[in-house]
């Protein structure tokens, strides 16, 4: 089974939450996952993952414009698949549950099964996606690496037929 991690960076910060998540999104090796800048997407890859987790900063409260342009222009098939979201911040209140609801309506819109987690694995609560203030704090960085592991475990329930 794949999946697909696409983000944003414009610092790197964006990129190490996003290298967090892969790890625990991989299960041990369980799990193929592709790390991937939305400047360098394997088409082939995204379109035969089961599950897409998008990142990127905030900016004013919102979530990237270049992450937009990239969600409003992309042509693959991402309908079906379990879509999540995650951010980064450069401070706490920078917009994060805003511009993660935003992205979650982007996914929605595109027919995708949106999941979290939220708070049925109980702690760390995860509500709408993992959140990272520049890169992250370890209990930040953490929550990033089990937020990759419940979409991951979410993922293979729904589609992995072994």
């Amino acid at each position: 089974m794949k999946i697909s991690l696409i983000y944003h960076s414009e610092t790197g910060n964006t990129k190490r939450i996003a290298e967090r998540i892969a790890e625990g999104a991989r299960l041990g090796g369980e799990v193929e996952v592709k790390s991937m800048s939305i400047d360098e997407i394997d088409d082939s890859f995204v379109e035969s993952s089961r599950a897409i987790i998008l990142g990127c900063p905030t900016h004013r409260g919102a979530f990237s414009w270049q992450m937009k342009k990239w969600i409003g222009t992309i042509k693959l098939k991402l309908a079906g698949k379990v879509g999540s979201v995650f951010v980064t911040e450069g401070y706490i209140g920078g917009g994060a549950d805003f511009a993660e609801m935003e992205l979650i309506a982007h996914l929605l819109v595109l027919g995708m099964l949106v999941y979290s987690g939220g708070t049925s694995w109980g702690q760390p609560f995860i509500h709408y996606g993992a959140v990272a203030i520049n890169d992250g704090d370890e209990a930040q960085r953490e929550r990033a690496r089990i937020f990759g592991e419940r979409i991951a475990r979410k993922t293979r329930e729904l589609f992995d037929k072994k």
